[in-house]
């Protein structure tokens, strides 16, 4: 719980450090970061929560994200994300090609359900949201973020691995 609580945290306050950088603060995708860990980290049900939480707080608390549609929206893709990558790192062996399957899934299957999610709620506006706009808010637009995930989340998850283990022999 501790641990979600700081993933939460995290979710909450990155938004602020890449915000500073405007040509691609947000193409970052700041949130999904702590999320996706929550889930590698503290389990599948403690990264739905999290990623449930996460853009509904920020957006209830700054208007950051816009509450409808764009912070349901990503609350339900980063709910997928943190229970996706957490049922899925659990269930698969630990090798390190699994942490990336998994990584890789939880981000596609998110991406889905954002686009549903978008596609459901324009509709429901009364707007339409089209196959370009899903490709580019989920993938062109993101790249720098999917980079980021990529390239961190594994790295990051490998240096916890290292300190459990490193925990584990000197106790």
């Amino acid at each position: 719980m501790v641990f979600s609580a700081l993933f939460l945290a995290l979710a909450y306050v990155l938004p602020f450090l890449t915000g500073q950088i405007p040509e691609i603060g947000s193409m970052l995708c700041p949130m999904h970061i702590p999320v996706l860990l929550c889930g590698f980290v503290c389990g599948w049900k403690w990264g739905l929560a999290v990623g449930l939480m996460a853009p509904i707080t920020r957006s209830l608390i700054l208007i950051m994200p816009p509450l409808f549609p764009t912070a349901v929206c990503m609350a339900l893709e980063l709910a997928t994300y943190g229970a996706v990558a957490g049922l899925m790192y659990r269930r698969l062996p630990r090798r390190k090609i699994n942490l990336w399957i998994s990584l890789l899934t939880a981000m596609v299957i998110g991406r889905i359900v954002w686009g549903g999610a978008m596609f459901l709620c324009v509709g429901l506006s009364g707007g339409t949201f089209a196959l370009s706009a899903f490709v580019a808010g989920a993938f062109t637009n993101a790249i720098p973020g999917i980079i980021l995930q990529i390239v961190a989340i594994p790295l990051i998850l490998m240096l916890i691995e290292r300190l459990r283990q490193g925990r584990k022999v000197t106790e």
